[in-house]
């Protein structure tokens, strides 16, 4: 059985979608809810699911071993980036190899990188004028988004499209897909 650490920085949209798939699933189980702000909907999304969660304090985040320690000590074996914010360290990408993913709202390598998330994205991908825009779901390096890109997928924009309109054609991909790209990429771990 995988025990899944889900990183938040926000409201949980994604945790919560997660944490609905994986309620009985057969061999990976939501084990783990941290997040980098105290006060964060995601919180909320734990609660409702009667999932542990931690703040993942200032301290914590400067010491990659105690992160390490941490979801060690929650029998972490495979950790989900849910919309957090947040450089993973060095540390933990080799404490965990091959089993950490992240969401990206966008078709890396285009629009990603430092400071690249949310509607700052949106907002990028509209100035800029694109025909197109998606989500990458990648392996996670030492990198903001340089990681192998596991999947893509796309939805056509429109001229009149805004930021907020192409924030809905996202969070319509990431229902869609999130979920069952991170249960594939489980399953090719148990099959390896």
């Amino acid at each position: 059985m995988e025990h899944i650490a889900i990183l938040a920085s926000g409201k949980g949209s994604n945790a919560d979608r997660l944490c609905r798939y994986f309620r009985n699933h057969p061999i990976a189980r939501i084990h783990l809810i941290a997040c980098d702000r105290e006060t964060a909907g995601v919180y909320e999304v734990a609660r409702e699911h009667g999932i542990p969660s931690v703040h993942l304090s200032t301290e914590l985040r400067r010491d990659p071993s105690a992160l390490v320690d941490l979801l060690k000590k929650n029998d972490i074996t495979f950790i989900v980036l849910a919309g957090y914010l947040r450089l993973i360290p060095k540390a933990v990408v080799e404490t965990y190899p091959g089993r950490i993913i992240n969401l990206h709202p966008a078709l890396l390598p285009k629009f990603g990188g430092k400071g690249m998330h949310g509607m700052h994205v949106h907002e990028a991908v509209h100035a800029a004028g694109e025909s197109e825009t998606g989500i990458t779901v990648h392996f996670v390096n030492e990198h903001y988004d340089e990681g192998a890109v596991i999947a893509q997928f796309k939805t056509e924009l429109d001229p009149e499209d805004t930021p907020d309109r192409i924030a809905e054609k996202i969070a319509g991909l990431e229902a869609q897909h999130f979920a069952p790209v991170v249960e594939s990429v489980i399953v090719g771990l148990k099959d390896s």
